[in-house]
């Protein structure tokens, strides 16, 4: 019933459509087509009825030749050829390309408010003596504000605790957490991980790090404007054309013929307008972009909007996040190097029986590494924020951390060496280093060759961009044969990358998955999110979704980008062609109503045959509209500058 009340247009006009269908060619009943008529022409009113408003606005606004009378003229002169059925059809799939276009407006407007969800709305502040819990935006720069392990941080600040640990994955996209000491900046946004802080608040709360964010995703959705439709260009040329020609038609030959019939050449003026109805090419070429979204997402890749299909087959510079995107987003450990004659068994073991005590990512990668191994029972440990852990196994004092926690300690270390792009934890017993294990995110195993997939199909530049360090970017860079890469960037830092790029005149995408990404895959041309992993605002922002976190997905959604234009352009030359050819036969009188009908409806029927290779091509499965309506699960239409079927053609 939802569906009914919400798409109310479409439900009554396809019932009214197959009612009108089946008294046609199936009921024989005297006078049918006093039934039948009828039955077209409300089902035709549901759907079209909105169309022929919108293009008597658009005359009103001085534009005659709209996409909305070309519609309009088609269809009518399917109803004057008595093909009802395609007349209603025509406005049928238009009304659906209107109605997916209004649920992706909506969704994206959801996705900002998800957005703004974001931001903590309550902040514990030291007024008085007492702590009084207020709205962020009533704190003022200067006041101090508490936040509790596990909460979010309200407001940009200076951190008064001597040490913490934030996890700042919603802004920097990284999911190692980030230390701070006393006097160090802390932003909105980021969660507090392990023990109460106090905070000196620096910026208002409009001025926060994640206000950026916000104000980044809303001006990358203006500057994101709709393309001219392809259909509206098309009938500023085409229709004006042929109305002039048939009248044309029907009057010049006046002038010049001495036994001027004008029932004649009027007959020939419907004829030439009959041709000229370009049902065919409005049906054929939605079907061909259904086609490949449809074969895109039973591979795995949904997309937005046929016009994404087109911005896929242009790109040319395509930068890439690093964390979640061409690597796992999960660490793990790479290498474990003793020292000081100690055995690999032995560190791995001493390191895992401290770091049972702790939940930082770092900690998971040593205990999955021990694969369920029996460890020796660490007492009196102490988690040291920003460094790591202390404690004793057996009779020995053992540290577990960072460099820092051993130079504080006056543990002299041992080089191992390695460049490789890791974290080190070092690992000490009764001041003593006796080990470093190296931890590292992991490659995508499909990675290296998406990456020379793109370059085999056109994409000229390749630039991965990280919040992680520049030496371990550079190196999983280096692995990956990347010839760009810049690391230490935050939101605004990415951002000002891509914007850099978009001065150019090539398409330029972008694929992230976090939502620090968000406001980046909104402004480039393409905006790819990862769906497994990537975040709602990603997601919802972006134009494209992988849904399987694959890199390899992106050069398929390539290809199927290019053989849907491929199949779109064929159907374009085929349908043009068969009705200039016709047209000019009935200008000159060899021409009937007969072919007039193959030049429509026949043109149409083979155009049609010719879209469904695309999905033939890619996909066993059926593709339905689901695809384009789809739940509140289902990320499919969703987009800040969609394009309803036929505004796309």
């Amino acid at each position: 019933m939802e569906f009914i009340k919400k798409y109310y247009e479409v439900f009554w006009s396809a019932i009214f459509l197959m009612v009108a269908l089946a008294v046609q060619y199936w009921i024989i009943i005297p006078g049918s087509e006093y039934v039948f008529l009828p039955l077209y022409l409300i089902s035709y009113l549901f759907v079209g009825g909105p169309v022929w408003i919108k293009a008597f606005k658009s005359i009103r606004k001085g534009t005659i030749f709209s996409e909305f009378m070309l519609m309009g003229i088609a269809t009518v002169g399917a109803f004057i050829l008595g093909e009802y059925a395609e007349g209603v059809a025509v406005m049928l799939f238009y009304m659906i390309g209107e109605y997916a276009q209004g649920n992706a407006v909506r969704k994206a407007r959801h996705s900002i408010e998800s957005l703004i969800n974001q931001q903590p709305d309550v902040a514990t502040v030291e007024r008085n003596g007492e702590s009084q819990e207020v709205h962020p935006s009533k704190v003022e720069p200067g006041e101090i504000i508490q936040v509790k392990p596990g909460a979010k941080v309200p407001l940009d600040g200076e951190l008064l605790t001597k040490r913490a640990s934030f996890n700042t994955a919603a802004l920097t996209g990284e999911s190692k957490p980030m230390s701070r000491n006393a006097g160090e900046e802390v932003w909105a946004g980021s969660v507090n991980e392990l023990i109460p802080v106090r905070i000196k608040v620096t910026k208002g709360y409009e001025d926060s790090r994640l206000s950026d964010i916000l104000n980044m995703v809303q001006e990358a959705s203006q500057r994101k404007a709709p393309t001219q439709r392809f259909m509206t260009r098309f009938a500023k040329v085409y229709t004006p054309i042929v109305v002039w020609l048939a009248i044309a038609l029907t009057f010049l030959p006046w002038l010049f013929v001495e036994a001027y019939v004008f029932e004649e050449w009027f007959y020939r003026a419907l004829i030439f307008l009959v041709v000229s109805c370009p049902c065919g090419l409005v049906i054929s070429i939605p079907l061909g972009y259904f086609g490949g979204i449809g074969a895109a997402s039973q591979n795995g890749i949904l997309l937005k909007g046929s016009d994404y299909l087109d911005q896929l087959r242009k790109m040319k510079t395509l930068f890439l996040d690093k964390t979640g995107t061409l690597t796992e987003g999960v660490f793990e450990v790479q290498e474990i190097h003793p020292a000081n004659g100690h055995d690999t068994s032995h560190v791995l073991k001493l390191a895992a029986s401290l770091e049972h005590h702790s939940s930082h990512p770092v900690a998971k990668a040593i205990l999955q590494f021990t694969n369920g191994q029996q460890t020796p029972e660490a007492n009196d440990i102490q988690e040291i924020p920003g460094r790591g852990l202390k404690g004793t196994v057996g009779q020995e004092e053992v540290l577990v951390g960072n460099r820092k926690l051993l130079e504080e300690h006056g543990v002299s270390l041992s080089e191992i060496g390695n460049n490789k792009p890791s974290a080190f934890v070092y690992i000490a017993t009764d001041g003593i280093h006796i080990g470093t294990i190296l931890i590292s995110d992991k490659i995508k195993t499909d990675a290296a060759h998406a990456l020379q997939e793109l370059r085999d199909l056109g994409i000229s530049e390749l630039i991965m961009l990280s919040g992680d360090n520049q030496q371990t970017t550079d190196a999983i860079a280096q692995q990956l044969g990347i010839d760009k890469a810049f690391g230490g960037l935050l939101p605004d830092g990415k951002y000002e990358r891509v914007k850099q790029a978009l001065q150019s005149n090539h398409v330029v995408g972008f694929v992230g998955d976090g939502l620090n990404d968000a406001p980046v895959i909104t402004l480039a041309d393409i905006g790819i999110a990862m769906g497994g992993i990537g975040s709602d605002a990603a997601i919802e922002t972006a134009d494209v979704v992988i849904q399987t976190d694959e890199p390899s997905k992106i050069p398929q959604a390539i290809r199927i980008a290019k053989f849907t234009h491929k199949i779109v352009w064929q159907n374009i030359g085929f349908a043009l062609g068969i009705k200039v050819l016709v047209m000019a036969l009935a200008a000159v009188g060899l021409a009937t109503m007969w072919e007039a009908i193959f030049a429509d409806v026949g043109v149409a029927l083979i155009a049609i045959a010719n879209a469904i290779r695309v999905q033939k091509k890619f996909s066993n499965d059926q593709f339905t509209l689901r695809s384009f309506f789809g739940s509140e699960k289902e990320i499919t239409t969703v987009n800040n500058n969609p394009k309803s079927c036929c505004e796309v053609c």
